[in-house]
């Protein structure tokens, strides 16, 4: 197996990272959702909603 090749250029700037607390259903239910981004592109992010401490995986 080969691993993949970037099509895009390395860029040595550092990737921006926000944590998200979200609530709906007027406060009832709310969950916690983790971006990372690369500032100097639009389409380079990544949001995932599924955000857990790592003591709570065992």
């Amino acid at each position: 197996m080969v691993p993949a090749e970037s099509n895009t250029p390395v860029t040595s700037d550092p990737l921006q990272s926000r944590s998200y607390r979200i609530t709906v259903d007027d406060g009832r239910e709310s969950f916690f959702a983790l971006s990372i981004e690369d500032v100097s592109s639009e389409d380079a992010w990544l949001m995932s909603d599924t955000v857990r401490a790592l003591d709570n995986m065992r």
